[in-house]
């Protein structure tokens, strides 16, 4: 819902500081898509990079918002930078042994299991022999 010049002094305080914390969501959201996606700075010169800078800034956006939600249906609240963290210790490596090649993966450590589960994404296993 929108808010037309003038309608401000009509609307309850509520309502009021509720549209000054979905405003203060949006810009943080946007602020932490373009770090993730590192995207500072752009100097963009022509209108096709600059339509795909948007685009991703955009869609992580709304990545992000939907995560946000089923984390929420699921009655779990995280702040955005533990789940970056949590996400960024997880890590996958390829080793060899004895001629087979395995995939290791590190433990699923503070919010990573919620924000798989949330966004219906299987966890790997630990370790996975791969074929080739």
């Amino acid at each position: 819902m929108g808010v037309a010049d003038g309608e401000l002094e009509e609307l309850p305080a509520e309502d009021v500081a509720l549209k000054y914390k979905q405003l203060w969501m949006v810009e943080q959201m946007f602020r932490t898509a373009k770090s993730l996606l590192e995207t500072r700075p752009i100097y963009h010169k022509r209108d096709e990079p600059i339509r795909g800078h948007v685009f991703c800034s955009f869609l992580a956006l709304m990545l992000r918002e939907e995560l946000d939600e089923r984390l929420e249906r699921s009655r779990r609240r995280f702040e955005w930078e533990e789940i970056v963290s949590d996400l960024e210790a997880l890590e996958q490596r390829v080793i060899e042994h004895e001629g087979k090649r395995f995939s290791v993966r590190s433990q699923v450590q503070g919010s990573c299991g919620w924000v798989f589960r949330a966004a219906g994404v299987a966890i790997p296993p630990t370790v996975q022999q791969l074929t080739d």
